[in-house]
């Protein structure tokens, strides 16, 4: 989006607090459209179509992944942000990155290992995510990591530590040629760009959709079970009114249609109404201001309904609490032979932890570890699970 067409609390690329590493601006391309191709042509992006949300990647081919996920929440940010006249490409730019840090297996494996690295630091995803594209991608000569605007890595951050937001801040402290500390707000108690709220508000409206869609899919829910939640049914309703004849799985789709509609237009109203009240003049002043990007009260209600269906119905489904279980030993056990033999690992990651092991930081060498895990697909650590022990938990 031209700045011309974006609203003054909206980020504005020209306005952009800049990339640790300067470079000279790009001829075609706003600094947030660069930081897009950027992510795409990133291998941690790649990974994705092999990294799973809810169902492990052994058990179909047409549930959700972290990528096809990915998409849906920059198509939902993109269509609200033209709305909000919030810019688009930074919204996408931060949509396709946000999961770029999980784990294979899904939350399983997130749970796992930061129970595995709770002496030394723990782990988070979102975290990881800025880690990748800071410091573990290896695509330019000059630099480390993607070098991305703090804008976009601002997003790619949605949740940390308190602890976590102050390491960030020393390390950045010891930077001052840097744009600036994107944990700095999770100390301040401030808030990101307008674009990284609605990034985040879009993938609970995406997840909470697409878990309905693969559930049933699944068998693990029903249509029956689904009219006991409100946000569901309503629009269930509304279709077979409109499409007397209407059976199978179309039913589902247009309900889930309708309902994603739904919640994109009460985000967009909600939020106008926000933005009337606070009236920030810059997207600065957005940041100091409470959370102006939301649903309104009876739509955030009926999605915490939905949330807490799914919590009880999909995701504590006896059969996807197995899988868990062991995914997570998988993690466990990946990781602990890892840390006692780290020539297991890839070569550059051997080599790094045999250097933090060399300076007797136990913590740093653990990371290197819990950096490999992160990185592998559901396949990739299935393989190296059965490779290391000679057992195969999953397939």
């Amino acid at each position: 989006m031209a700045s011309g067409t974006l609203a003054p609390y909206a980020c504005d690329p020209a306005r952009s607090r800049g990339r640790r590493y300067a470079e000279p601006a790009a001829p075609t391309r706003t600094e947030y459209q660069r930081d897009r191709d950027r992510i795409v042509h990133s291998t941690a992006f790649r990974r994705l179509v092999y990294k799973t949300q809810v169902f492990l990647n052994h058990e179909g081919d047409l549930f959700r992944t972290r990528l096809t996920h990915s998409l849906e929440v920059a198509q939902l940010g993109r269509s609200i942000a033209r709305t909000l006249a919030l810019n688009e490409d930074l919204v996408e730019a931060i949509a396709l990155a946000h999961d770029l840090g999980h784990t294979p297996f899904g939350h399983a494996g997130q749970d796992a290992l930061n129970s595995c690295m709770a002496s030394f630091g723990g782990f988070e995803h979102n975290l990881q995510s800025l880690r990748v594209v800071d410091a573990l991608e290896e695509r330019y000569p000059q630099y480390d990591g993607l070098n991305l605007s703090f804008e976009t890595r601002e997003g790619i951050l949605k949740h940390c530590s308190r602890a976590n937001a102050q390491r960030i801040e020393n390390e950045m402290a010891a930077d001052p040629a840097g744009p600036g500390d994107v944990g700095r707000r999770f100390l301040d108690r401030t808030q990101p760009s307008l674009e990284a709220q609605l990034c985040n508000l879009s993938d609970e409206i995406a997840y909470n959709a697409h878990d309905i869609d693969d559930g049933v899919r699944s068998g693990l829910i029903t249509l029956e079970q689904l009219q006991d939640v409100p946000l569901f049914d309503d629009f269930r309703l509304q279709a077979l009114c409109e499409h007397p004849g209407l059976t199978g799985r179309r039913v589902l789709y247009e309900t889930i249609r309708r309902m994603l509609s739904a919640q994109v237009y009460d985000v967009i109203d909600a939020t106008g109404a926000a933005l009337a009240r606070h009236a920030p003049r810059s997207a600065d002043e957005a940041r100091l201001c409470a959370p102006i990007v939301c649903f309104g009260a009876r739509m955030r209600e009926a999605s915490q309904q939905l949330k807490t269906f799914l919590t009880r119905n999909l995701y504590r489904h006896p059969q996807v609490t197995e899988m868990t279980t062991q995914a997570q030993a998988m993690v466990r056990e990946l990781f602990s032979t890892y840390v006692a033999n780290p020539a297991e690992m890839a070569s550059a990651f051997a080599e790094r932890a045999a250097a933090e092991a060399r300076a007797s930081d136990d913590a740093a060498s653990a990371r290197v570890v819990a950096d490999y895990i992160a990185g592998m697909t559901d396949r990739f650590a299935a393989r190296e699970h059965e490779r290391l022990t000679g057992r195969r938990l999953l397939g």
